[in-house]
């Protein structure tokens, strides 16, 4: 039975879907906030063009902010009359609305008509002080991109910690039932709008893993009827098959450096774990048991692969340097332990983790071995970092059909992305 499931683990085996729409914009719900989020106003973004704004800034400002759950964002009907410019400003009437912080911003035509600018500011409302100003020249079609690093730079004026919305999200969409079914690899903003199919397939996708630089995605496709790895570049569309040997080719992981990519291979037997150099295509192989490893992921330094093994009995997760050939067991708590992730910092390992008749992601201190239990659910798998550490991103189910779910490294933040129609799965959150 403990095979089996690692299994599932390995191919992803699929649940029966629902029909759906793939490509749907992902509607993001915050479930729980931390209690006494920082009051944030921003302001309305004045527009210096002709027309209607081409873009409300300050509401998807607004709404990243408030999405994090460190923050509750002021409704813009109880704000006063925003100051003209960053001179003008007076504390008092935004401290009395409640605000600690506020953001006022205006956009204008840059000279380069393909081109706008946005001014903005931000201001600690209780120390009667401005924290900095800025601008930031967009092209006309990435407003939204625009919005979001804004709202980057607003998150470190206020927490000093860097901002992730500007990062993107992939993950797979799956629509149909039965010979109707469709798999699509998608390509969103952090909140879930704009999604872009870069794959479809009448068979399953998994596993997506971004690139350290983010033009690239690596994932298994069943296009060819068994598993294959493949990198897709996300700007020019132009694929390449990796692995296709016989038995399991699966898991892939780009190394820290670009360089590299762990992968799951059977082409010898038993899966284990293999690394692929990029240039050379030479294969090293790294774990050599008669157990199934699987799930590799590396440390930030590139000097160790954390992975999910049973060799001990039932699936837990191990780690091994490169340069050794002995793995260490790293999970005891859980009836079964799998699809590890590193924190970027490299201090903090989430996971899967089985018992109490469920599935919950936990998350795992290197240092101390302290275990902290982050989510509820029955079934939490395939979580996935924001580059910044913040938060985790994951597969859930909610009322009966596959969504994203999100929470925050201490447990205290969490929210639902979910497509209108459809279900979505395996999200993976790229780098800065």
């Amino acid at each position: 039975m403990v095979r089996r499931t690692l299994h599932v683990w390995i191919f992803g085996l699929l649940l029966l879907l629902l029909a759906g729409q793939a490509g749907a914009v992902l509607e993001v719900t915050v479930t729980e906030g931390v209690t006494g989020a920082i009051p944030v106003a921003v302001a309305p973004f004045h527009w210096e063009g002709a027309g209607a704004p081409p873009a409300d800034i300050a509401g998807i400002v607004r709404a990243n902010l408030t999405r994090s759950g460190l923050f509750e964002a002021l409704q813009r009907e109880r704000l006063p009359r925003a100051p003209e410019s960053p001179d003008d400003f007076l504390a008092e009437p935004w401290a009395a609305v409640g605000a600690e912080y506020l953001v006022i911003g205006r956009m204008r035509p840059d000279t380069d008509a393909d081109q706008l600018l946005i001014d903005f500011h931000v201001f600690d409302v209780l120390a009667n002080q401005r924290l900095g100003g800025f601008r930031i020249p967009v092209p006309a079609e990435r407003l939204r991109r625009g919005a979001h690093r804004v709202s980057d730079i607003v998150y470190e004026q206020i927490t000093g910690e860097k901002g992730a919305f500007s990062a993107r999200i992939a993950y797979v969409s799956v629509s149909g039932q039965g010979d109707d079914r469709r798999f699509t690899l998608e390509v969103a903003d952090s909140d879930g709008a704009d999604p872009r199919t870069l794959f479809r397939s009448s068979q399953s996708i998994m596993s997506p893993d971004w690139s350290p630089d983010g033009r690239e995605l690596a994932y298994v496709s069943f296009e060819n009827r068994r598993s294959e790895i493949f990198r897709h570049h996300v700007e020019t569309g132009v694929r390449e098959r990796l692995a296709g040997f016989p038995g399991i080719n699966s898991a892939p992981a780009w190394s820290p450096d670009g360089r590299r990519m762990a992968m799951v291979l059977s082409r010898d037997g038993t899966p284990n774990i293999y690394v692929l150099n990029l240039e050379s295509r030479e294969l090293t192989q790294i774990t050599r048991s008669n157990a199934i490893d699987t799930e590799p992921v590396w440390s930030p330094d590139g000097e160790t692969l954390f992975f999910t093994s049973d060799r001990a009995g039932s699936a837990q997760i191990y780690q091994q340097r490169l340069n050794e050939s002995r793995a260490q067991r790293l999970t005891f708590e859980a009836t079964s332990a799998g699809a590890a992730r590193v924190s970027p910092d490299g201090k903090t390992l989430v996971y899967s983790h089985a018992g109490d008749g469920g599935m919950r992601l936990a998350s795992l201190q290197l240092e101390n071995r302290r275990l902290t239990l982050l989510t509820n659910g029955g079934y939490d798998k395939s979580p996935t970092f924001a580059p910044n550490g913040s938060m985790v991103m994951y597969s859930t189910t909610y009322r009966g059909r596959g969504i994203l779910g999100s929470v925050s490294r201490d447990g205290r933040v969490h929210q639902r992305l979910e497509a209108r129609s459809g279900e979505v799965r395996e999200p993976a959150w790229s780098p800065f």
